[in-house]
């Protein structure tokens, strides 16, 4: 770019950063209606920082602005996530100010009197800019949700493996739901770890609660009863109903060596009797 329109650039570059306050007001009056007052003011420094990284692209060197931006879209993806706010708000937001800046450069240009090649460039670098705020938002925002989802599922799963000790020696582990690859893996590792913490001689695993017992399902616990066996602990199922029974029969599902009860209660005055 020629030389001799920095410094005109330079001006176009503080008079947006002194509009910014003014610029990040009209957003909220443009669009007042999509959230409250409250949101709004939460978003009033966010849109200003984007207003300054957008104004000194102007005459930065566009390595360090996209450094910038790539900060300013971890940033203002913590807070849409705090405040429960969607990815297309905030990209609404960056075109808002793709064109109300994009207006002023126009404007400043022709008040400068550059030619056509020298505003195509100028406008051409600001279009970069806003197109890697559009990309670090997005990229941003998907690893920050893809993040909490991971958390979210690895605490469900947590919680819907309970165990519960019921005397000094006995756990129940009641199983709700499907028992895929994933929820096995993790109730094999809960089993042993409180097992053995714990010093459990029995678990009781409760089945009532799962839909069904093929094949897979079978060999998932059989995996978990053998390695609670190698560590001392003795395995009871319960709570297998006669539908369930009669697939397992049915598949050749056998359970032996394994001793089985109709019900928790059952099966705890059972392990009572034998001490």
């Amino acid at each position: 770019m020629n030389t001799s329109i920095n410094i005109p650039l330079r001006e176009i570059s503080s008079k947006v950063i002194s509009q910014k306050e003014k610029l990040a007001h009209e957003r909220f009056l443009a669009d007042h209606n999509s959230y409250s007052s409250k949101v709004d003011v939460s978003l009033q420094k966010w849109r200003e920082n984007l207003i300054s990284i957008f104004a000194q692209s102007i005459i930065e060197d566009l390595d360090y602005t996209y450094e910038k931006l790539k900060k300013w879209g971890a940033d203002g993806v913590n807070l849409l996530v705090e405040m429960g706010l969607p990815l297309d708000l905030a990209i609404e937001e960056v075109r808002f100010y793709r064109n109300t800046i994009g207006n002023i450069i126009k404007d400043e240009s022709i008040e400068y009197n550059f030619s056509l090649e020298e505003f195509y460039n100028i406008i051409s670098r600001f279009d970069s800019i806003v197109d890697r705020a559009v990309h670090w938002l997005s990229l941003s925002y998907s690893s920050t949700f893809s993040s909490r989802i991971y958390a979210a599922e690895a605490t469900a799963l947590e919680l819907s493996i309970p165990i519960v000790r019921i005397t000094e020696e006995i756990g129940i582990l009641p199983l709700v739901g499907d028992l895929d690859t994933k929820r096995s893996q993790e109730l094999m590792d809960k089993a042993l770890n409180y097992g053995t913490n714990l010093q459990l001689s029995h678990i009781v695993i409760e089945l009532s609660g799962v839909p069904i017992i093929d094949t897979m399902v079978a060999n998932h616990i059989f995996k978990v009863i053998d390695a609670l066996k190698l560590v001392g602990i003795k395995v009871i199922l319960t709570g297998i109903r006669p539908e369930i029974a009669q697939t397992m029969v049915n598949l050749g599902l056998k359970l032996e060596g394994i001793s089985t009860f109709a019900s928790l209660h059952q099966a705890v005055k059972n392990i009572q009797n034998q001490k």
